[in-house]
């Protein structure tokens, strides 16, 4: 080995060791070989820091294996075109934890697993209240003056903490104390309680609050609450909210280098690049929820679906295909698998005949509620094997997704949810949701979805939650787009940047949504 070979291999060396990786010798020399056949060797170590940011690394200290399969990445041509359509798989997605002495995110070193132990549980709700805490701390209405100014001249106000300072919040503390704690529901009970999210100390409550914002204040969602500690006890509320909104450029600063969607970094430069090619993109998403493939007429409308984008100037790049499959619940009693099987090989078949969708589109399936799986826990996996392999033998480029599914389409990050929440959420609704602001039900869901970050922020036993999976139904920070797939409504709503909609039935109603990603726009269709 040269002299000049030593220095070059000491030099890469350095490069890997200033983002605190470390490479073996034989995936140093793996790396060099790579460098030597690039005709730009300063372009080719910028390509493999890119998808080294992209890439879940178990060790500080670089393998072969994992920096050839770098390295294969960087040189599989269009760094664009890899960035196309991302499909997250979220049993695989990294829990992010939040360290509230060093106010800052870490990643957690392990994977959950599906089967947590009873410490999950209670991680769960701390972690919920701490992701939230963290946002409304950092907003400017609750911020702390400096320099001894008060909370009316800076127009904010003090977060106090009833349950740890109990003893410092003042007797009449209308318009500066504000509740920041997970609600339940005591039933029986002529006052409602606010369980703290960390502690699970209970603080009674009057029940005459006289004003509340837009969403449904179910149990187990945060709040803020604004009102009056009375000397027997009992917090007085007058005004209840949830925590603000925080803009998805503060969220991605906090989180600065860490992978919260599970599709890989992108720095700012790369942002830049695949937006303005999302912007000039003609694609369109096809996205259908309740599809009976046992459902004759259901079939029917969607070949007459398929014939009608056939004969598009550019079919749509991608159907998004969301359960239920089966018209009855595939529970216990359900006993005709080899039937459903079937059924599937025909939407295979149904496919091949449309030779330009077949050959220029992509197809995801999103498992139901009442899918086959286990049991009627979030976030579901997806369909199994015996029923898939029939609609792959026709339609190859299909993906078998989870729910909920996350896709990033070059860099607009989208959440796609199927469940029927928006009857579980007004099932579950300690006090009638507010009519200042609007009466829409899909409004005042979309409003408590996003305000508590998360797509299902109700009691684990109105919707069970694999404990330490919660994390794959955070939505922080803010995505572009959330799809809430609820059977019972087809609505298009863009509430704070974010557009929301759901596709409604297509095999009772026909509807389902025709999305453009490059200008965010969702059109309401039907058959």
């Amino acid at each position: 080995m040269g002299v000049q070979e030593q220095q070059n291999m000491r030099k890469v060396q350095q490069k890997f060791k200033m983002r605190g990786l470390t490479l073996t010798l034989d995936a140093l020399k793996a790396v060099m070989s790579h460098l030597e056949e690039a005709p730009n060797v300063d372009q080719a170590l910028s390509d493999i820091f890119s998808e080294m940011d992209k890439t879940s690394l178990k060790s500080n200290f670089v393998s072969k294996d994992a920096i050839l399969e770098v390295l294969s990445a960087a040189a599989g041509g269009d760094v664009h075109e890899q960035n196309r359509l991302i499909v997250v798989d979220v049993f695989n997605l990294p829990k992010l934890c939040y360290d509230h002495v060093r106010k800052s995110f870490y990643r957690c070193p392990d994977l959950p697993t599906n089967h947590g132990e009873a410490s999950a549980k209670a991680a769960l709700y701390r972690d919920r209240f701490q992701l939230l805490q963290q946002r409304v701390l950092r907003d400017r209405h609750f911020t702390k003056p400096s320099f001894g100014r008060n909370n009316s001249a800076t127009g904010s106000c003090e977060l106090f903490d009833l349950v740890s300072q109990l003893c410092e919040v003042p007797e009449n503390a209308a318009g500066i104390v504000y509740l920041f704690d997970a609600s339940t529901r005591l039933d029986r009970v002529p006052w409602k309680a606010l369980g703290d999210g960390i502690l699970m100390s209970i603080i009674s409550l009057a029940a005459n609050i006289h004003k509340i914002t837009t969403g449904f204040f179910t149990e187990n969602c945060v709040i803020v609450a604004e009102g009056e500690y009375m000397t027997n006890g009992v917090f007085k509320i007058r005004t209840m909210g949830f925590p603000p909104l925080e803009h998805r450029s503060v969220s991605l600063s906090v989180t600065a280098g860490l992978d919260c969607f599970g599709a890989g970094v992108l720095n700012s430069e790369e942002t830049m690049k695949l937006e303005q090619i999302e912007e000039s993109t003609n694609d369109m998403f096809i996205i259908l929820a309740e599809v009976w493939l046992d459902h004759e007429e259901t079939m029917q409308k969607l070949t007459q679906v398929f014939d009608g984008y056939e004969t598009l100037e550019v079919v749509p790049s991608l159907f998004i295909l969301m359960g239920n499959f089966c018209s009855h619940p595939c529970n216990r009693a359900f006993n005709e698998f080899a039937k459903l099987r079937s059924h599937f090989g025909k939407l295979g078949e149904v496919i091949s005949a449309h030779p330009r969708i077949k050959e220029a589109s992509r197809f995801i399936f999103i498992p139901g509620p009442d899918d086959i799986g286990p049991a009627n826990v979030l976030p579901r996996p997806p369909l199994p094997k015996f029923f898939t392999n029939e609609v792959l033998k026709h339609v190859p480029n299909s993906i078998f997704a989870s729910n909920p599914c996350r896709i990033r389409f070059y860099s607009q990050e989208i959440v796609l949810f199927r469940d029927d929440i928006l009857y579980r959420t007004r099932r579950n609704c300690i006090i009638p949701p507010s009519n200042e602001e609007t009466q829409d039900n899909f409004q005042h869901l979309v409003a408590t979805v996003l305000h508590q970050s998360h797509l299902c922020p109700l009691p684990l036993t109105s919707q069970p939650i694999s404990w330490p999976l919660d994390h794959v139904l955070r939505l922080y920070p803010l995505p572009h787009t959330v799809v809430l797939a609820d059977r019972l409504i087809q609505k298009v709503f863009n509430f704070t940047g974010v557009t929301s909609f759901s596709p409604g039935s297509f095999s009772h109603d026909g509807a389902f949504i025709a999305y453009r990603p490059g200008s965010k726009e969702a059109e309401i269709s039907s058959i």
